[in-house]
Order: structure tokens, then sequence, then C-alpha cells
């Protein structure tokens, strides 16, 4: 019953991470398993080591809710730091919104422009020709061919 009380609680502090806490708990059952086997302490040694046991399982239980503990804290500090991050990035989004935004009247002003220049300009080569193309357009419906 012994080492089946020993092996059952190092393998369950197998997964502590504090060297600390697992000292503690293996000094618990070597002092305890050395009382249990002296022939002269009878039961008292037997209840000794049950005592040691279940000082182990409160131990390994409490490490246990502090790994959850610190596993809370550290999912809500990246749950910050996301929020903190997205907020940055959205008022950087904004504001290059707002710049491009600003951008886009001085280009529809440019593109406006432009396009009055290439109007103006189709108008001036349209007046040119125009002579042309009316007595171009004159000499062949005047003249018949029989």
């Amino acid at each position: 019953m012994c080492f089946y009380n020993f092996f059952t609680i190092l393998t369950a502090t197998a997964n502590i991470e504090s060297e600390e806490i697992r000292g503690h708990i293996c000094l618990k059952i070597l002092s305890s398993s050395t009382v249990a086997m002296d022939p002269f302490r009878g039961q008292g040694g037997i209840q000794m080591l049950l005592t040691a046991e279940q000082d182990a399982q409160h131990i390994v239980s409490s490490a246990r809710n502090l790994k959850i503990a610190r596993l809370k804290q550290a999912k809500e500090e990246a749950e910050r730091d996301a929020a903190v991050y997205r907020s940055n990035m959205e008022a950087e989004y904004q504001k290059n919104m707002t710049e491009s935004s600003g951008s886009s009247d001085s280009t529809v002003k440019r593109l406006e422009e432009e396009t009055e220049i290439k109007i103006k300009n189709l108008k001036e080569s349209a007046s040119s020709v125009s002579k042309d193309v009316v007595s171009m357009l004159m000499k062949y419906v005047t003249n018949v061919k029989v």
C-alpha cells in the first residue's frame, strides 16, 4: 500500500511546474512512508501516510487552481492587448480614410480641369477641320456620276 500511494502521488505531481511544491510533497511522502514501514507503529503509520496523501492532494489541487488562475490572467491580458491593438489599427485606418477622402477632392478637381482642356482641344480641332469637311461633302453631293 505504501508504494502504491507513493507512486500515485508522484504521478499526480509530475505535471506540477513548481519544484518547491513537488519537493514538499515528496518530503511528506517520504516522512510518512518511513513511519509506515516501522513495524512497531502499526495503524498509526498507515494513518499518517493517508494524511500525507490527503495533504499532497490538497497541494496538487491548489497548484492546479493557481495554474488555472494564471491562465485566466494571461488570457485576459492577451484580450486587452488585442483590443488596444485593434483600436490603434482602427484609428490609423480612419486617419488614412480621412486623408484619402481629402485628396479625392483634389483628384476630382484635377480630372475636371484635364477634361475641360481635352474638350477645348477637340472643339478647336473640329472647328479647323469643319470647313474642309463641309466643302468635301458639298463636292460629292453636287457631283453626279452618270
